[in-house]
């Protein structure tokens, strides 16, 4: 399902797909694959591990992790506070996402619980796709 864009907004905001059905990404998978990336994060108390669930897998064919411990900066004091744009620009590079046009679609291991945060931790970032 496509955004619709509000009056003013720029028009990349119509190319956004804030929510993606699994029929929408499988046909994204076999036309025009997507960087596709399991943001999954836990809260401590839980006793899951996001990287270690990922590691284990299931998971999307292909899908890379997003470290939202490690991709973030370290002088804060705060935990997940967004690094330099150079330093996520870095991280994004890895997991092969090198320019802001490059489609990305973000999931997380619970449904709906830190793909927003990486979701928006990319559009802060100047991602538009």
């Amino acid at each position: 399902m496509h955004a619709t864009p509000r009056p003013g907004a720029p028009q990349a905001a119509a190319r956004l797909l804030p929510s993606l059905a699994p029929a929408d990404l499988a046909r994204l998978l076999n036309e025009d694959p997507p960087v596709v990336i399991d943001g999954s994060w836990h809260m401590p108390a839980t006793g899951r591990s996001g990287k270690g669930e990922y590691e284990a897998g299931p998971r999307i064919p292909g899908a890379l992790f997003f470290d939202v411990d490690a991709i973030a900066d370290p002088s804060s004091g705060l935990p997940h506070m967004l690094p330099s744009q150079a330093a996520f620009a870095a991280a994004a590079d890895a997991l092969g996402v090198a320019s802001p046009e490059a489609p990305v679609v973000v999931y997380d291991g619970a449904g709906i619980f830190s793909a927003p945060r990486v979701w928006w931790a990319f559009r802060a970032m100047g991602h538009r796709k």
